[in-house]
């Protein structure tokens, strides 16, 4: 698997390329070279994979963080985006997916993709019948950024996200983003 990544990285990227086949190597790998995209598999020979997600993430909020697993769980897939992932994918997946994650993790890197984020959210939660792309909203709503760069990393307009913020905020019940926070906190949103 890591041979073929490897191959399609080089191929279609001009990335100096590191491999690691555990998570101690892996975790000395980063430390020494600090990588601007790190694919990782959830399970490893000495421990998780997001266990280096949770702390990459905790240092950096501009490294792409991509997540690779034999299962797509709706468990796992919300592990991933809870550590601080910026995509989930299966292995399975075809190569353009996982090419396709990676280059949304690159542009933006605090954003979360999955096949089914949308599907596993709301399986697994009360969603306040919010749309997808609202769950997606209200799962990076907690990171505090500005309106126009929280916009921006979504790929829509500063009015389109308000929009988007007033239906949450309708949905939830509640007034504000720090309400609404506390909310999808206690509802298992967040």
């Amino acid at each position: 698997m890591r041979s073929g990544v490897r191959k399609a990285l080089e191929q279609r990227e001009k990335f100096e390329i590191f491999e690691a086949a555990s998570r101690s190597e892996g975790l000395a790998q980063i430390a020494k070279i600090n990588p601007a995209l790190i694919i990782v598999d959830i399970n490893l020979p000495d421990g998780n994979g997001l266990e280096i997600v949770s702390w990459v993430r905790s240092i950096s909020s501009q490294t792409a963080l991509v997540v690779l697993s034999l299962n797509e769980s709706d468990e796992y897939v919300l592990a991933a985006m809870n550590a601080g992932a910026s995509a989930f994918v299966q292995k399975a997946a075809p190569l353009s997916e996982l090419m396709a994650s990676v280059e949304h993790a690159l542009s933006s890197p605090l954003t979360f993709s999955s096949r089914d984020i949308a599907g596993a959210m709301a399986r697994s939660r009360n969603t306040f019948e919010l749309s997808q792309r609202e769950l997606q909203i209200l799962s990076q709503l907690h990171k505090g950024a500005p309106l126009k760069e929280f916009a921006q990393s979504l790929f829509i307009t500063e009015s389109t996200l308000k929009t988007h913020l007033s239906a949450i905020y309708r949905k939830l019940g509640v007034k504000n983003r720090v309400q609404a926070i506390e909310k999808a906190k206690q509802s298992g949103l967040s």
